[in-house]
């Protein structure tokens, strides 16, 4: 609906309905899954037991709460963990890629940014398995060649931090150069008439500049690692991220402790993206 072209009265009623039924359909399930979190029952879902945090700070069998369940602490840990690494990764080799295809003209550029895109449309398991059956038979071979034992190249943490970053580093290049593109170049032409050198100019100027854009990329990569899990799940060896350990224990029956995980999953994602907003906002 086009705010400046008058419409009907009950054009606009039914548009605003649908805008409330889609965001209702959207929040709903989140809303649902918040709480029974709190339900103090073994069961997530109704009738409604009463009010408990036992599922958060619980301690004694069935009432077992998140701080108190050992895998699901370990595994946050394994999350978290591959999801520095991955950010770390992402951001610094899609700040490269966004100087790259922002600032350099050369031949196969065009096909060279078709391939960066292509991990968005490829499925993440297939893209798992790819990784999975490339690296095997680059550990098999580099075996039988020397005799050493690649553990890196075997499922494991190693294999799910690469498998993570081959599509996550497209989505922060992607943001990091929108922002670059909105860069006057004569800020760092100005800054080498005055002396600077050319990394000078761009460590104190420009990557300043992208600073909003690193952060956010910083943040979509924490948070799209944290919760991916189909590129994970082909990839994963003895140390499972909390995405495949939510997953084994839903196979032996869901209780609200998982509930209660996907609470403070939420809570945390939309604190990360609060604070990225309102830096983007003080920073532009």
């Amino acid at each position: 609906m086009i705010p400046s072209i008058p419409q009907p009265v009950f054009t606009r009623f039914c548009y605003r309905v649908y805008v409330a039924v889609f965001f209702i359909y959207l929040a709903l399930p989140l809303a649902v899954v918040c709480v029974f979190a709190f339900n103090d029952s073994v069961f997530p879902s109704l009738p409604w037991e009463g009010f408990t945090l036992a599922w958060f700070f619980g301690t004694d069998a069935p009432f077992i709460g998140v701080f108190n369940e050992r895998s699901i602490m370990r595994s946050i840990g394994t999350s978290a963990f591959v999801a520095i690494w991955v950010s770390g990764l992402s951001v610094a080799v899609g700040t490269s890629n966004a100087f790259l295809f922002a600032r350099h003209e050369f031949r196969g550029k065009a096909l060279l940014y078709m391939l960066m895109l292509l991990p968005l449309i490829i499925p993440g398991v297939i893209l798992g398995i790819s990784i999975l059956v490339f690296s095997s038979s680059v550990a098999n071979t580099l075996e039988d060649a020397t005799g050493l034992w690649f553990d890196g190249l075997r499922p494991g943490l190693m294999l799910v931090i690469l498998g993570q970053f081959s599509f996550i580093t497209t989505f922060a290049t992607l943001v990091i150069s929108a922002r670059l593109q909105k860069f006057d170049p004569s800020l760092e032409e100005a800054a080498l008439n005055l002396g600077a050198s050319k990394w000078g100019a761009i460590r104190q100027i420009t990557i300043p500049f992208l600073l909003p854009a690193i952060l956010a990329s910083a943040v979509v990569a924490m948070l799209m690692s944290f919760e991916n899990f189909n590129t994970t799940l082909m990839l994963v060896g003895s140390e499972s991220p909390l995405t495949i350990t939510m997953f084994d224990k839903l196979k032996q029956g869901s209780t609200p402790v998982l509930n209660a995980v996907s609470l403070l999953l939420m809570a945390a994602s939309a604190i990360l993206g609060l604070l990225s907003l309102l830096f983007q906002n003080k920073k532009s």
